[in-house]
């Protein structure tokens, strides 16, 4: 059983309880006045502070005039460094876990270092602030009353396409983060896999200077990335539940068989680019949908 966490407080002056903890702190995403006056006490009061990047973290630390000592915890070296915390905390430091931006362990380093320290008795207290997922649902425009938050998206198009099929009926809005150089390739997949008239929201740079949500029908939203070329800027893709008036995707209700003879005949090519073409829809090796096409004939 874990040790009970000390209190935070002592006294009512705000200071640090006694005892080593780990602190998770929330870091602004955009937006250096989004950090809390308890994250910004903590990072001042802590013997250390753990960094994905030292460098983007001095800039947070040296604008509000903070000097506490940092050290480098990122994901290439996080098996080693997060032994060397543990026994850091094991002899009574106070260390504060802090990404480039947003809540430790959301998309970012952190996992490995919690559950060590949660096997080494060592109280964890997070001190929750900015998320770029959340602040992008709550503006959304999207029902937040049941949804899915997966991180970012598979980069290869296969895995992607059957991460979108694997969420086409979902009853629940989704939420995923996104490269920007991969946005318009993702939303051509959720066109072709969840259908064109889907609701999308694209939230770039949330919280910045040129904070953007781009919403509508995916097809739209697709068409006005496009129009403007590269697209640039921290993005979450946020996708809305099927309606219920909303048409199934057509490619999706037919065998292989029938989706191969259907593109055979739209696109005028042979056999073999129609079922590479399906292959690549579905997520599935050309030898799977070969098996597909020749059991179904």
């Amino acid at each position: 059983m874990q040790a009970a966490a000390q209190p935070e407080t002592t006294n009512g002056r705000g200071t640090l309880g006694p005892g080593s903890s780990l602190y998770l702190v929330a870091t602004p995403i955009g937006n250096l006045e989004d950090i809390t006056l308890r994250a910004l006490r903590v990072l001042k009061e802590v013997d250390l502070i753990a960094c994905e990047d030292t460098r983007q973290t001095q800039k947070l630390l040296s604008h509000y005039g903070i000097q506490t000592r940092t050290v480098s915890y990122h994901e290439h070296n996080e098996m080693t460094k997060a032994a060397e915390l543990i026994v850091d905390l094991e002899s009574g430091a106070k260390i504060a876990l802090v990404t480039d931006a947003g809540m430790p362990g959301i998309s970012d380093p952190g996992f490995r270092l919690i559950a060590l320290a949660i096997r080494h008795h060592v109280p964890v207290v997070p001190i929750p602030g900015a998320s770029a997922f959340l602040a992008a649902l709550v503006a959304s425009g999207l029902p937040t009353d049941s949804f899915r938050f997966s991180g970012f998206l598979p980069a290869k198009s296969g895995q992607r396409r059957k991460l979108l099929e694997s969420v086409r009926e979902s009853p629940r809005t989704q939420v995923f983060y996104e490269a920007p150089h991969r946005l318009l390739e993702t939303l051509a997949d959720v066109v072709e896999v969840l259908g064109s008239d889907r609701h999308v929201v694209v939230a770039r740079e949330v919280t910045k200077l040129h904070e953007e949500f781009l919403r509508g029908r995916a097809k739209e939203v697709l068409a006005q990335l496009k129009s403007r070329g590269e697209v640039k800027g921290e993005i979450t893709l946020l996708i809305a539940k099927q309606e219920s008036s909303e048409p199934r995707a057509a490619s999706s209700e037919l065998s292989v068989a029938q989706r191969v003879k259907q593109i055979m005949s739209e696109e005028k090519v042979d056999e073999k680019s129609a079922l590479k073409k399906v292959a690549k829809e579905r997520g599935i090796g050309k030898s799977e949908a070969y098996r597909e096409l020749q059991r179904t004939k």
